[in-house]
């Protein structure tokens, strides 16, 4: 190769005093002009068709807000963009857009006050602070706000907030009886899977009918005077929760072969709304044959009519050692099943020469050996047909309860009535779930109130309706029975009764009876699926799941232990 001097190289360096190639002052590439850009941008994707709607999502014009995430993703050239965006029209500049940003005041500790319902999106970072929270009103009103429990204090809107209550102590609660290690676990089934079930049933027909019915008293509809409000009186009458085995009518039933599953109003109430349940409970299932007996053990814990079981802050046991409490969950029970056992008996004209009889007297009813008179009751036997298929006949027979009857204001037919209470303990004590004040609001905000209470008591409204509908009752009557001292529970007052129709009220609570029907069909099913023997359907106590158990075929007979609540969780 030949060598270059050095006086060629110097010739061959282009002239002027810059470095680098000579400078261009064409403005296209073949005819098409370059993107302007600028010194700052930085190379990245060729191309990014979402820079619209992650950056300029306003589409308000100015300098581009650029989302965290790419922040170092910027496109070349992007600096300069808005040279191409058009210029605003004339009409256009005295535009301007109203935040939408919600304004919020703070109050205390952690507390983020909104007015009106809680809406989607909104922080909602309360923590339950202790100190008395309340929102100033218009000419020194203090009407609405949250009490020292982080609830509402006369607040007939809103809610409760809080971030999923993520610093309030576990509420670890017993099982409802003892998990022995014989028991065999069979399935495990949780609400979500419970709550897609579907099975439509007809209406029921009547088998046969006992016991009798007084007339309701109507005074009872109209609103009490403030000063002259009726007590609820304890009256001695002779009531019967007889098991579905022990029901002699059933076992008769079930001799001519008419079904394939029998049970109570009461159980299948209770596992047809299932899915709303929190506390614990269970239901023994006794499988002879071909026939599904749905039973309850003595003394259940789902025939304790429970208080604000679905209140975000329900009753919770005392933990300071006074076992006395009035408003622990066992306590509010007890006093919740001892007010509807009464109401039902007060308000009905007891009235020996007018009265509904049934075909056949009370069968539970020996007088002979009861002491008190019969309760105004009658006991319906109704069959359901719950088969899938023409191949596969399935039918349920349950004895459904009726408390009462009246005459119907325009045709005068008699209509039959269930009789149920809510109560009310302390609406500024814990546990209350935010409950308004019923002898203020009764009257003026009768809705808010249901809604409340549909609200904080949705299972055992739901196990409501469903017995009414099962008994094909005409009107289900809702007595709202109150404290007479709230720090007493032994005196109480009668505030009001509203009746509505049970299937009015079942689309009210979006209660779907369908729902209840699949339920029943599939534990049914798993259980003709096992030989003869003796199952335990258990709620878990903390966690929304049904376990099936097979058990051995002496439980819950000899062993006196096993009726009583246990101490502590056995299955996790």
């Amino acid at each position: 190769m030949a060598q270059t001097s050095l006086a060629d190289l110097i010739a061959a360096l282009p002239e002027g005093d810059g470095w680098g190639p000579p400078p261009v002052t064409e403005t296209t590439l073949n005819g098409v002009p370059y993107a302007p850009f600028s010194k700052g941008d930085k190379l990245g994707r060729m191309a990014d068709w979402t820079a619209d709607s992650k950056d300029s999502r306003d589409g308000r014009g100015g300098r581009q807000q650029y989302n965290r995430n790419f922040r170092d993703q910027q496109i070349y050239g992007a600096g300069t963009a808005q040279l191409f965006t058009a210029p605003l029209a004339e009409d256009e500049n005295t535009f301007s857009v109203v935040s939408r940003e919600t304004t919020k005041t703070r109050y205390g500790r952690g507390a983020v006050f909104t007015r009106g319902r809680g809406q989607r999106g909104a922080r909602q970072d309360t923590r339950g602070g202790r100190a008395q929270l309340q929102r100033p009103g218009r000419g020194g009103q203090q009407g609405y706000g949250y009490d020292s429990r982080g609830g509402r204090s006369n607040a007939p809107r809103g809610r409760r907030f809080g971030w999923k209550d993520y610093d309030k102590p576990a509420r670890n609660r017993d099982a409802s009886v003892n998990i022995k290690p014989d028991w065999q676990l069979l399935e495990e089934i949780d609400f979500n899977r419970l709550a897609k079930l579907n099975l439509d049933a007809d209406e029921g027909e009547d088998l046969d009918s006992y016991g009798f019915l007084y007339y309701y008293d109507r005074s009872y509809d109209k609103q009490p005077v403030k000063a002259a409000e009726r007590r609820l009186v304890p009256l001695d009458r002779a009531a019967y929760n007889v098991t579905t085995s022990s029901d002699p009518v059933i076992q008769e039933l079930a001799e001519k072969e008419e079904a394939t599953i029998f049970a109570t109003d009461s159980i299948l109430s209770m596992l047809m709304c299932s899915t709303r349940s929190v506390y614990p409970w269970d239901i023994v299932i006794v499988r002879q044959g071909n026939k599904i007996f749905l039973d309850k053990r003595d003394n259940a814990a789902l025939d304790m009519v429970t208080v604000n079981e679905n209140a975000a802050d329900a009753p919770v046991e005392s933990t300071d050692g006074n076992k006395d409490s009035i408003n622990t969950p066992s306590a509010l029970a007890e006093e919740a099943t001892y007010i509807n056992h009464n109401f039902a008996n007060q308000v009905v004209l007891e009235n020996e020469n007018q009265k509904v009889e049934m075909a056949h007297e009370n069968p539970f009813y020996n007088p002979a050996e009861e002491t008190e008179p019969p309760a105004s009751k009658a006991y319906k036997y109704r069959r359901f047909d719950l088969s899938t298929s023409e191949e596969d006949p399935m039918y349920l027979i349950v004895r459904t309860e009726l408390d009462a009857v009246q005459k119907n204001a325009i045709s005068g037919d008699d209509q039959f009535l269930t009789v149920k209470a809510l109560n009310e303990f302390d609406s500024k004590a814990p546990g209350s779930g935010g409950a308004l004040d019923w002898r203020t609001k009764l009257v003026s905000q009768r809705g808010a109130v249901v809604a409340t209470e549909m609200k904080n008591n949705s299972v055992k409204l739901a196990r409501w309706t469903v017995q009414s509908i099962l008994s094909k009752a005409d009107v289900m009557k809702l007595g709202f029975v109150s404290r007479a001292n709230p720090k007493s529970n032994d005196k109480h007052v009668i505030l009001g009764v509203i009746g509505w129709k049970p299937k009015d009220f079942a689309n009210q609570m979006n209660l779907s009876l369908s729902n209840g029907w699949g339920i029943v069909r599939t534990i049914a099913d798993m259980c003709l699926n096992r030989g003869d023997g003796k199952f335990v359907l258990v709620k878990d106590p903390n966690k929304s799941i049904l376990r099936l158990y097979e058990v051995p075929a002496g439980s819950f007979d000899e062993e006196g232990e096993e009726e009583t609540v246990p101490e502590t969780v056995a299955e996790e």
